[in-house]
């Protein structure tokens, strides 16, 4: 797994263009990570709803729940699928919509400074074994190729945006996924 460091861009995985990002005001300052569950509709897997949200092709109609999104732009730098499947919606260098108001390390607005990684789940049921293998692999490429991110650089949404937010949720396993993280060091 690698980072084209010009483009952005995770070898392995599918690019799909999210038009929601923008330019970070400092495109070298990538100093932390930001774990995220999603699902549309909550707890059910596997289509393509997601996507279409990122993308600002989602069908609100199609699910009494997507009445609610109708009109919102947000987007992930990475979704990582129950299958393992990477999808890549925004470029690393850029600033995606992912975190909304937001406070960490005593800084705001946490998308201009941080990496957004969705894991395809939700806040009551597990995540897969091969997300978190995926995850680990994912995050030390990333401290690899920016040199600014460290595993102690990593936080869940909840954190950043408590009372608002409750993502990636008590069943992600952080534990796990540290232990993950030393092995590959």
């Amino acid at each position: 797994m690698k980072i084209n460091r010009e483009s952005g861009l995770l070898d392995s995985a599918i690019m799909t263009s999210s038009p929601n990002y923008d330019e970070r005001p400092d495109k070298n300052d990538i100093s932390g990570i930001v774990i995220h569950n999603i699902s549309l509709p909550p707890g059910e897997f596997g289509d393509t709803f997601i996507d279409d949200l990122f993308l600002n092709k989602l069908d609100c109609s199609a699910h009494p729940y997507f009445q609610q999104l109708e009109g919102l732009k947000v987007s992930s730098h990475l979704l990582i699928r129950r299958t393992g499947d990477i999808v890549q919606f925004v470029p690393f260098h850029a600033r995606a919509w992912h975190a909304g108001v937001s406070h960490w390390q005593g800084r705001e607005r946490c998308n201009d400074f941080t990496i957004g990684i969705e894991l395809e789940g939700c806040d009551d049921m597990p995540f897969e074994h091969v997300q978190y293998e995926v995850l680990a692999e994912v995050i030390m490429t990333l401290c690899k190729t920016y040199p600014t991110l460290t595993h102690e650089k990593i936080t869940g949404h909840e954190h950043i945006a408590p009372g608002r937010k409750t993502d990636p949720g008590p069943y992600f396993d952080w534990q796990k996924l540290t232990k993950m993280l030393e092995r590959q060091t």
